[in-house]
């Protein structure tokens, strides 16, 4: 038999301490650091990953490190499995490479990517660990909506633009690529799925996937290429969800601001469908050339009076075609002018060339004279982009360059 062995009070006292330290003490998930001999494996393997870009020198990024470290260690505990959720990060000073790659142009920068397929939409949202651990498990979520009764789609919302799935079954590789599509276009799209007896009335010449457009009157459009092949079915998807014209707002404000593209902008009433069918099919007509030089976009007159007012117009004096080269503001003429042919296309060159540019400095090009008219410089001061405002802002990142506009 062993003798006991008694501990002094101060000893005893010790001893429970650390007990209770080690038993009620998180354990803290390592982020993961990503390099060029393994970002490719880490982020293909992985279903979501949130990675930060970051500098060490950067403060933001110094005061987004614990918070970054401590939703990863909240996520971890709801995600265990080692490749449902990873938080990684590169320090773009010893990997400029890597940030070269990923164009990341400000401290820190978040970017959302699934099974290695980085997302357009990187995250802007609160750095806080709350608002990024909901931000994870949304982007966990399923965003496809299941539909027990066919009737259901008589409800759908028609302001929205709705992808429905018919299969046969859920286990089988049609319906594995529509779910793989949805995770990465859920944001600009309604997606939605029957499935056996259900979705037999759609499913007449085997599963199928409609598109259904905002509205009432525009019809649904079938999808015709192979279910199995992603690239094909996430193209035809992505085309009906991501229209040519978008609307811009003040929440994804910064993100069209960064991609470094002027705007052409049709202001008109949130009412004004009509003006808004106008402008898109002229912008389809003249300008699907354009569409890598310049973002097509429309805004609400009324929740975008500042803008209007920078160019001295108001609600009233809507429909009105602008544009914003980050630096300047241009008015298109009237807005029945548009769809004189070739003229909005004309407005797009004479931004591209400078002559807009000049004109605003310096009065209409020798070339726009009458004959036998003289040639005067007007001096003049155009307006100043009002949309650079919904840039990122200084305050809240390092900025690595600054843009040279027109």
């Amino acid at each position: 038999m062993h003798p006991a062995v008694f501990l002094s009070l101060p000893d005893l006292r010790c001893s429970l301490l650390l007990l209770v330290t080690w038993v009620f003490t998180p354990v803290t998930t390592e982020i993961t650091s990503l390099d060029t001999e393994n970002i490719d494996e880490i982020l293909n393997n992985a279903d979501v990953a949130l990675v930060n870009f970051y500098a060490d020198w950067c403060r933001f990024s110094q005061m987004l490190h614990p918070i970054f470290e401590e939703a990863s260690d909240v996520i971890k505990e709801e995600f265990p499995n080692e490749n449902q959720v990873v938080f990684a990060r590169v320090d773009c000073d010893q990997h400029s490479d890597i940030a070269q790659r990923y164009r990341i142009s400000k401290y820190p920068t978040l970017k959302l990517f699934r099974n290695g397929m980085m997302m357009k939409r990187e995250y802007r949202g609160q750095r806080s660990v709350k608002a990024l651990a909901d931000y994870i498990r949304q982007q966990k979520s399923n965003p496809i909506q299941e539909i027990r009764d066919l009737a259901e789609i008589t409800t759908l919302d028609r302001s929205k633009r709705n992808i429905i799935g018919y299969f046969e079954q859920k286990d089988s590789d049609n319906y594995r690529v529509f779910e793989r599509v949805a995770n990465i276009l859920h944001d600009d799209c309604a997606f939605l799925s029957a499935f056996g007896d259900v979705s037999k009335p759609g499913r007449y010449s085997g599963d199928n996937i409609i598109y259904k457009p905002p509205g009432h009157s525009a019809p649904d459009m079938v999808y015709l290429g192979a279910m199995t092949n992603f690239d094909v079915t996430y193209n035809w998807i992505q085309d009906k969800c991501v229209p040519l014209v978008r609307e811009i707002t003040f929440e994804n404000g910064e993100e069209l601001t960064e991609e470094g593209l002027p705007f052409l902008i049709l202001f008109h009433m949130k009412e004004d469908t009509e003006s808004l069918e106008i402008f898109q099919n002229e912008v389809a007509r003249q300008l699907i050339s354009e569409k890598g030089t310049i973002n097509f976009l429309h805004a609400d007159c009324d929740k975008f009076r500042h803008p209007l007012l920078h160019i001295q117009k108001t609600p009233a004096d809507c429909p009105v075609i602008a544009i914003d080269s980050f630096r300047h503001m241009y008015v298109f003429g009237d807005f029945k002018d548009v769809l004189i042919p070739g003229k909005l296309k004309q407005f797009v060159f004479d931004l591209h060339s400078g002559k807009l540019h000049r004109e605003f400095h310096h009065g209409p090009d020798p070339t726009d004279i009458a004959p036998g008219e003289q040639a005067q410089d007007v001096a003049s001061s155009p307006p100043e982009s009002s949309f650079q405002k919904l840039a990122p802002s200084e305050y809240r990142y390092t900025l690595l360059r600054d843009r040279d506009e027109l």
